[in-house]
């Protein structure tokens, strides 16, 4: 069974993050004029052939590099206090956010769709594509310094949702279509491939909905349990209830399921990524959208540690017995100050879009470094967009 343990502060750094972020700006990433260092080398696995390229042909011009606020340059360093104009609650600030990879190329390759974040290693940040392409980040400028193509075991492409960046240079790729978790080597062999309870498959081998699956993926800290959140609730479970599974990582190194939980989601909100903090309890982003308004998003901290394990209950229906992950409000991203962003679309605030990806990048001063990323589903009224986050937990 999974332990969810959270007895204080984790003794060092994310797992998976390594020293890829060491003490300083939040990821590593600079405000908007100044200067951002050397890009990291990509690894030989990675496909490098040259910079990003421009726009796209009729796209709209891409901003500057780095985080870009209104008015004076946002503030990444280490334990400086934010202004409170960029509180978008009373634990969480926004510290600014990114245009500068909206409708680009690289090595042929369109930078987009983003729907996943992870630290990786030699300080850069990998960016996974729901259309098969795994970008490593420059954690400074956030431009593409290696591209890697991912597949299934047929050769096909991957409706990839969920990343991980683990040990040795390899990546845990959640799938949606199955739903699936591969785990690939840094040259895109797959390695292994977890075995996934028979309810959480898609229908009709299971009762999982077609787009609603796997779209969170973490590890917690020690890199023993590996969690990953459906989008959107089974048929014949309760809505909103969303199934959490989790595996634990055998001697062998390879994952067993093991304990599954129950994640209460707002009404009409599903979620779209979970990331694990330092002391073992997760950050979970919920999303939704509405012809003609925009976009919901809202961010949780859940605290899974006391919730009934629900591997055997087959159907959620708010039965007695069954207690769900708690979970607390950190910030409603409407709130945010909108830092002269623009939108494609309606939105209730035009900072916000299709936001898919987070990762914790540091932690300073009881503060967490948050990057959130939007997938532009590579459309007009949509825009690949990163936003910088201080969290208070």
């Amino acid at each position: 069974m999974a332990e969810f343990t959270a007895t204080g502060p984790a003794p060092g750094p994310v797992v998976g993050s390594a020293t890829a972020f060491p003490t300083g700006p939040a990821a590593g990433l600079t405000a908007a004029g100044s200067t951002a260092g050397p890009a990291s080398r990509p690894t030989a696995e990675f496909t490098a052939t040259g910079a990003a390229t421009g726009p796209v042909a009729g796209s709209a011009t891409a901003s500057p590099a780095g985080f870009t606020a209104a008015g004076p340059a946002a503030r990444f360093a280490a334990g400086s206090a934010v202004p409170g104009s960029r509180a978008c609650s009373p634990a969480v600030s926004l510290t600014g956010f990114s245009d500068v990879l909206d409708k680009t190329t690289y090595a042929g390759t369109f930078v987009g769709n983003l729907s996943a974040l992870a630290p990786d290693r030699h300080g850069t940040l990998a960016a996974l594509s729901d259309r098969s392409a795994l970008f490593r980040l420059d954690a400074r400028t956030l431009q593409p310094v290696g591209v890697l193509p991912l597949a299934d075991e047929s050769g096909a492409a991957l409706d990839a949702e969920g990343l991980v960046a683990d040990g040795g240079g390899t990546y845990l790729v959640s799938s949606e279509t199955e739903p699936s978790v591969r785990r690939y080597s840094g040259d895109g062999r797959i390695l292994d491939r977890l075995p996934v309870p028979d309810a959480l498959r898609t229908d009709p081998a299971g009762r999982a909905q077609r787009n609603g699956t796997f779209e969170g993926l973490t590890l917690l800290p020690g890199g023993r349990t590996l969690v990953a959140s459906m989008e959107y609730a089974l048929a014949g479970d309760s809505p909103g209830l969303v199934r959490v599974q989790t595996w634990q990582r055998t001697p062998g190194g390879t994952f067993r399921p093991a304990a599954q939980y129950a994640y209460p989601a707002d009404p009409g909100l599903g979620v779209p990524e979970i990331t694990a903090t330092p002391d073992g309890r997760l950050l979970v982003l919920e999303r939704g959208f509405t012809v003609g308004v925009g976009n919901t998003v809202r961010l949780y901290l859940a605290d899974p540690r006391h919730a009934t394990d629900t591997s055997r209950v087959a159907y959620l229906t708010g039965q007695d017995g069954v207690r769900t992950v708690r979970k607390t409000l950190l910030a409603d991203l409407a709130a945010c100050p909108t830092l002269g962003a623009t939108a494609k679309q309606p939105q209730p605030n035009p900072l916000l879009d299709n936001i898919e990806g987070m990762a914790v990048t540091g932690r300073t001063k009881g503060r967490l470094d948050v990057v959130l990323v939007s997938d532009d589903n590579q459309g007009d009224t949509q825009t690949t967009r990163f936003y910088g986050l201080r969290v208070r937990l």
